[in-house]
């Protein structure tokens, strides 16, 4: 559905004047920014895909011929892309990085997925001191060992050279207990930190209504 039969209030742009940019979900602001979508598809519509190829994070990271590459994206809107990604780069490079040392604040930090409708898997690279090197979504989809591999999580922490690493995800549902599938790829992963010397800290769950952390409920 073309984007201009949304209702107005449901519109990115609208949302964004109604309820502020904290409000809005991370392919919303990237529909604002895009503005339009080609024929046949709306311009939210061609931010998920986006995000969906990239993994969300790792868009602004993208150069320019690979953001030409998703279909609606041309070359002006992909220079547009890259000049807003390189702006908040700078504008933050001096900018003390973010202490993350709690559930709540990584409750916090995830205000962009507290209510999504699909589960985001979000790894979050700290150094020696607990402070934020980056973050990374690692996956969109049902949590389960098949798209949780350690390879995806471990890479960018070595690369990153992260010393601990927090794990993250929402559960659509509402629901802060984990699952069988949650404790599972835990494990699995806290094992393999383990091997390559990189602790995983906490795994924490955030809904729109709260947190639960394994570290709390002695599940590591």
């Amino acid at each position: 559905m073309p984007i201009k039969n949304l209702h107005k209030i449901e519109m990115p742009r609208e949302r964004l004047a109604k309820y502020g940019a904290g409000k809005l979900g991370t392919s919303e602001l990237l529909a604002i920014l895009l503005r339009t979508g080609p024929k046949g598809s709306n311009v939210l519509q061609v931010a998920e895909n986006a995000l969906r190829k990239y993994q969300g994070m790792s868009l602004a990271n993208a150069n320019i011929d690979e953001l030409k590459k998703i279909r609606g994206v041309g070359p002006v809107k992909a220079g547009e892309l890259i000049a807003c990604f390189e702006l908040g780069r700078r504008l933050l490079k001096d900018k003390p990085a973010a202490l993350i040392l709690s559930p709540r604040e990584v409750w916090e930090a995830l205000k962009d997925i507290r209510e999504s409708k699909k589960e985001h898997f979000v790894v979050f690279f700290l150094d020696t001191q607990n402070r934020e090197i980056k973050r990374e979504l690692v996956s969109v989809g049902t949590l389960n060992a098949s798209l949780i591999h350690p390879r995806e999580v471990f890479e960018p922490a070595i690369k990153n050279l992260a010393s601990h690493i927090i794990l993250a995800h929402n559960h659509p549902s509402g629901s802060l207990e984990p699952s069988d599938e949650d404790l599972a790829v835990t494990k699995r992963l806290v094992d393999s930190g383990r091997l390559l010397g990189i602790e995983v800290l906490d795994h924490v769950i955030v809904t729109g209504g709260g947190h639960a952390s394994f570290k709390e409920k002695n599940l590591l």
